[in-house]
């Protein structure tokens, strides 16, 4: 009998090995004294030694500065001081995040020639406040301008579960690290979709907050209107530690809220009692293959959704999406395709270059268009709290898979693993993506909420986490 959402107690945790350790054990491990920091530190660096000749997750290793860390946080318990709900769980982000002594790759082989960074990105340093240890830097699609994982600088990062599939992008590195044992946690980016497909194909946890929940300072943009930071992790709870961690204002990003934080930490174990589900139809329930109606299916009958509502306009909103993404990356690389063409990855450059030729009047249209739907699916969530919808329409394609057949109709991969996510990034709404772990892959749902309320959808992933519907698989050793 499947468990009872509504009345769960928390299931036993399973900590036999430290490399499948969440972030949440490890803390309270390293809290304990039953592990060091700087133990957790060392098997986390012995992992990637070993996986990541496989898996390509890391670009950049910070070996030195996270024994430096470890060692400072293990000093700190044993003089008995107080430290952060993260104290020594190591973790790993995007490399279009500024690292001090790391030049910021943003994926490309551009700015790999840029001068190092001088200081450390706000999350970066929030999280190592809250007692993180950063390990190193991660792969990325080229300028995140990418749904495959698929680098032609750094190759392509592995999906865990298949090192034959992709791992989605654009935060593939991280998709792959976490899901693959070598952290616990990682940060990556999402414009259209760069967090919860790299979720969804590699069978995790991502968390794309409100725009403008979590600042963007010190970290490279793609489309200043659409970007999100946030992290990725192999439970809901991790999640929310990371998300509790990294909330606050920061005058460098333009977009950054000024609310208070508002922690959810505390409020995973209420469960979903009075919450109004949705199942998302119409755009969501047309275009997906066999294996994401089941993870949907799986969902709904979990948490016992007998209601569906259809987010109007969808398919407008994702060309409206591209639209503005197009022309804002465009006239972001202006310059650099200009400059140095032949040194972008061509496909990235193509697209780029599409976008600096579209008329004014046309992305006129999408901004129009954009408040529009907005304002209608915001309607929505005055009668419902949570929607439910896929994350992508499959499981991970295989490496250098340039097409699927979608409803009868051929489509290129890159452009449309991301058709589910686009719709919801282009309004700013907040997600978490939950892992439902089929065979012999799994994929991602989306758990859907109104602006600011990630504590609801970070609720429900957890409530479905306890009853063994959501689940992080663990991977066949590679």
């Amino acid at each position: 009998m499947r468990p009872s959402l509504r009345a769960c107690s928390v299931p036993e945790i399973d900590s036999a090995t430290t490399d499948w350790m969440t972030a949440s054990e490890t803390a309270a491990a390293v809290a304990n004294r039953t592990i060091t920091a700087l133990a957790a530190t060392e098997a986390a660096l012995a992992r990637i030694a070993k996986a990541d000749v496989t898996l390509n997750a890391f670009t950049d290793v910070v070996a030195e500065r996270a024994r430096a860390r470890a060692s400072e946080i293990d000093a700190a318990i044993a003089r008995g001081e107080s430290i952060g709900p993260l104290a020594g769980v190591p973790f790993a982000v995007k490399n279009l995040f500024d690292v001090a002594g790391l030049a910021t790759r943003a994926g490309s082989k551009i700015n790999r020639n840029r001068s190092p960074a001088n200081d450390d990105a706000p999350l970066i340093k929030r999280l190592e406040a809250a007692g993180a240890v950063l390990i190193g830097a991660l792969n990325m699609g080229e300028y995140a301008y990418d749904f495959t994982g698929e680098n032609i600088h750094d190759g392509p990062s592995r999906n865990p579960h298949d090192p034959t599939r992709m791992t989605g992008g654009s935060s593939g590195g991280s998709g792959a690290a976490v899901a693959g044992g070598e952290v616990p946690l990682a940060l990556g980016s999402d414009t259209n979709g760069s967090i919860r497909v790299p979720s969804s194909l590699c069978g995790i946890f991502g968390l794309k907050p409100t725009y403008g929940r979590l600042p963007r300072t010190g970290s490279f943009p793609f489309v200043a209107s659409f970007d999100h930071l946030g992290p990725l992790a192999r439970s809901a709870a991790d999640l929310a530690l990371a998300y509790d961690a990294m909330q606050g204002p920061d005058d460098g990003d333009a977009a950054s809220t000024t609310r208070a934080p508002e922690l959810v930490s505390g409020l995973l174990a209420q469960g979903i009692d009075g919450l109004r589900i949705a199942k998302a139809g119409g755009y969501f329930e047309a275009n997906v293959f066999p294996e994401a109606q089941e993870a949907v299916s799986r969902v709904v009958k979990a948490l016992g959704v007998t209601r569906s509502v259809e987010l109007p306009e969808a398919a407008r909103a994702r060309a409206a999406a591209y639209v503005i993404s197009t022309t804002e990356g465009a006239s972001l690389h202006l310059d650099r395709l200009r400059q140095q063409p032949n040194d972008f990855d061509p496909a990235v450059r193509d697209r780029l270059l599409a976008g600096a030729m579209v008329p004014a009047s046309l992305v006129d249209r999408a901004q129009k268009f954009r408040r529009w739907y907005r304002a209608r699916v915001l309607e929505l969530f005055e009668q419902v709290d949570v929607i439910i919808a896929p994350a992508t329409p499959c499981v991970a394609p295989k490496l250098g898979q340039v097409t699927f057949t979608l409803d009868g109709v051929e489509l290129p991969v890159r452009a449309n693993v991301g058709i589910h996510t686009q719709p919801i990034s282009f309004i700013g709404l907040p997600v978490v993506a939950v892992p439902i772990p089929l065979e012999p892959m799994p994929i991602g749902v989306q758990i859907i909420a109104a602006p600011w309320r990630e504590d609801i959808a970070l609720r429900v992933a957890a409530a479905l986490e306890r009853a063994g519907v959501a689940r992080a698989p663990r991977p066949k050793d590679f």
